[in-house]
This record gives C-alpha cells, structure tokens and sequence, in this order.
C-alpha cells in the first residue's frame, strides 16, 4: 500500500478536500443518469459502487473523525448498500499508512527524541493503520512491543470534520436534522476522548485489570513512562484478525471458545464495570496461537449511568415487558416516549419499540443461544428496514447513550454471527435490584 506523505490538517484543507469528493460523487450522478438514458433497467449498483470507492478515498486520506465514520458506519450493514459496507470495512483493517518523516516528527515534538533513542529496534514501516493512528513493532529489552502513533492534527480537527461529514450522513442515513445532530454530539465526545491517548493508557490500565477474571481473554501490558498524549506503547500480541482466523476453517468448538470469551469481555462490562468498550470491529480482536481473544485497543469507552442502565437492562432481563405500564414507563425514562405524545403514539411507539426489545433480548432469554441462526438476524435486519421507512421515527427518539450502547451491542452480535458461535449467555447477568 502507497504511503501518505501528508495529511490535510486545516480546516481549509480538509474543507477543500470534501468539496472535491462532493464534485465526484456529482459526476458519478452525471454518468449514472447518462446511462440510465440508454438503459432504463439499470439499477444503482454501479452508482453505488463509484460512490462509495470516492468516498471511502476521501475518508481514508483525511484519516481521524471522518475515517472513524466510515468504520462505524461499516458495521451498521442494515442501512447502508452492500457497496458501502464491503468499501468502509476496509477501515476496519488498515488506511494508507504514514511516511517515515512523518513518524520521525510526531515522536520528536512528543517526546524530545526520535524512535530509535528510545527502543532498541523500531520498524518505521507501519504494521496496521487506520482511523486515529497507525501502529508500529518496536522492541525494548527483549520485549516486543506495538508502538500506536496518532495522526497529526486529528483532535483538533474533529468539530469541523463533523460538519463536513454532515452531508453525506444525510444521504446515508435519512435521519432528520434534530437527531443528527443528536448522533453527531455524542460521537464528538467519544472521538475527543479517543484522541487523549493519556486516558486511554489510564483506562486501558483500569479495565484490563478488572477483566483478568475472565476466561481465555489476554490483554497487553500498557507502558505508560513509554507513552504520551499522541503516543502508546504496549505489549505486542501476536495472532490473527477475525477474517484471517476464519479462513482457516477453526472447528466450531474453536468458534465457541472464542465467541463465548467475547460474550463474557462485554458483558463483564456492562453489567460489573458499567463501562464498556464501545468498538466493537474486528480490527480489535486477535486470535491468539494459544486460542485465545486478544483485546487490543481500548480508545473508546462507553459509559452507562443508573438512569440508562437500569431502564434499559430491566426491559430484557426481567419480567418489565409482560407488564405494559411498567414497560411504558421505562420507555419514557428512556425518552424512547415523549411527555407530549398522544394516546396513538403512545400505543403506536410502544409496540414498536416492544418489537425491538423482544428481538434484541432474545439471546437473553434462554440459557445458550445459537448465534449462526440466519432466521435472527433477517428478523433483525427486516426491523431496522421497516422502522427506517417509517415517518413516526424520523424525530429523535431515544436518550444519548442509545447510540454507543446499540452500536457496542449489535456489533457484538454481529460477530458472534460471523463465527457461528454457540453461547451460554446466563454468565454475566445485569443488576437490576
């Protein structure tokens, strides 16, 4: 992959650079319909395809906030075109990686030295690189060690790239501008505390000592008098991605294994530390040569008060939903009902949002659950379609903490799916009482 020399770090810059990826999109508008003249059987695969290539190039070059949306938006495959899913995932994985000089600099103006000072060997070529920052091997004292880099100008830029993101979301999402906004507001908090890799070292430090507990999990070792505010020095896991492990065709008692360690890793979390790692995309996953889960970055962390988690985990692990005023009443702590709303609304959100629960809590429900059952996720999947035409639900619904406590939970799911794995789910329970 070409190395990127420079990345657009001014507002003008990047402003410039979204503008021209506007232009293209246009042009590929231009060509759809030029051909559509000629064709008038011709579906939007192609549109779609072009777009998403211009966009996901814009996206990656920018680095920082606005590649983090591609990536979010990756794992979101019920309201994005099959083309935009297979192009963003790639953020997943890797983005063109920076020059060596660029490296050299950032790790100069951080710490007063340049790489090779302070470990015994650094690989100036990247091994991994993708929203925030890109990581390198380095060793120190016999130990291997990966080296996370953050890309220049990234936190200083998020407000802005947010605005400029706030087009294609748009188009891409048809959420009304109030909710928008909403989803826009929490991901600026989150991305702002992903680029404070002081916090995250901090945090880092904290949640993989609570997580020892569980079974076949590893985490790295944090070096914080090796890290700083753009900088992170960890322990090196060596392992496979999701993708590479599931190329090797692991039994399903291997698929297990690690899907049941990653059912336990988020739901410690949500339910013993009410904190939980909210990034769920498999590029933070490792497959281990001893067969265990290696978690390996720990940037986004989500945080659930009492007046979130109660509500929201009564609703799936208690008997709430057989009784209609209860269930109403914690879909109004949840603003998923308004003070204002009429009888017909209240009735109509009710059932709806009765529908969502039942079909999200559903591997609560039973002691083991079968996550390779397609018939789930299609009803899933049939659901956000469905709600997503509907009017009644372009207005905000729903308080803040929805946004990264769903994208945590369905990403969860999503790769339990894509491992075909069988959980016992009744491990870690939520506290309700």
């Amino acid at each position: 992959m070409d190395e990127q020399n420079s990345i657009p770090v001014t507002k003008v810059e990047r402003s410039a650079k979204f503008v021209k990826t506007g232009f293209q999109i246009g042009g590929n508008y231009i060509k759809h319909y030029s051909k559509k003249l000629f064709n008038p059987e011709l579906g939007r695969d192609e549109l779609n395809e072009d777009n998403a290539t211009d966009i996901y190039k814009s996206l990656s070059e920018l680095k920082g906030s606005a590649l983090k949306i591609a990536q979010m938006l990756s794992m979101d495959k019920n309201i994005l075109p099959k083309s935009y899913v297979d192009k963003f995932t790639q953020s997943q994985y890797n983005a063109p990686p920076l020059s060596g000089p660029l490296i050299i600099r950032t790790f100069t103006k951080n710490f007063g030295k340049t790489p090779e000072v302070i470990y015994d060997k650094f690989n100036i070529v990247s091994s991994n690189a993708a929203s925030i920052g890109q990581v390198h091997q380095a060793e120190l004292n016999g130990r291997k060690l990966a080296v996370k880099i953050q890309y220049p100008g990234v936190g200083d830029s998020i407000s802005s790239d947010l605005k400029l993101v706030k087009p294609f979301a748009f188009r891409l999402l048809g959420m009304s501008e109030k909710e928008l906004n909403i989803y826009i507001k929490e991901v600026e908090e989150r991305l702002l505390e992903e680029t404070d890799y002081e916090l995250e070292v901090r945090r880092s430090i904290e949640i993989t000592e609570a997580c020892k507990v569980i079974d076949n999990i590893v985490f790295p070792t944090y070096y914080p008098e090796l890290s700083g505010k753009r900088i992170i020095t960890m322990d090196w896991i060596e392992g496979l991605h999701l993708k590479e492990f599931l190329q090797k065709n692991p039994s399903q008692e291997l698929r297990n294994k690690i899907g049941q360690a990653l059912w336990d890793f988020y739901n410690f979390q949500q339910h013993e530390l009410r904190a939980v790692h909210a990034d769920p995309h498999p590029g933070n996953f490792m497959i281990t040569p001893d067969e265990k889960l290696g978690v390996i970055d720990f940037g986004c962390i989500k945080e659930m008060p009492d007046d979130f988690y109660v509500p929201f985990f009564s609703l799936i692990s208690s008997d709430v939903v057989k009784d209609k005023e209860k269930t109403i009443a914690a879909f109004r702590k949840l603003e998923m009902i308004h003070t204002d709303d009429t009888s017909a609304q209240i009735e109509f959100y009710y059932k709806a949002y009765l529908e969502m629960i039942q079909l999200f809590a559903r591997p609560y429900l039973s002691a083991t659950f079968d996550f390779s059952e397609p018939e789930f996720f299609a009803q899933l999947y049939a659901f956000g379609e469905k709600i997503a035409k509907m009017p009644e639900f372009k207005q905000a619904r729903g308080v803040k903490h929805f946004i990264y406590v769903n994208r945590t939970n369905f990403g969860l799911y999503t790769i339990l799916q894509e491992l075909k794995a069988t959980i016992h789910t009744d491990t870690y329970k939520p506290h309700i009482g």
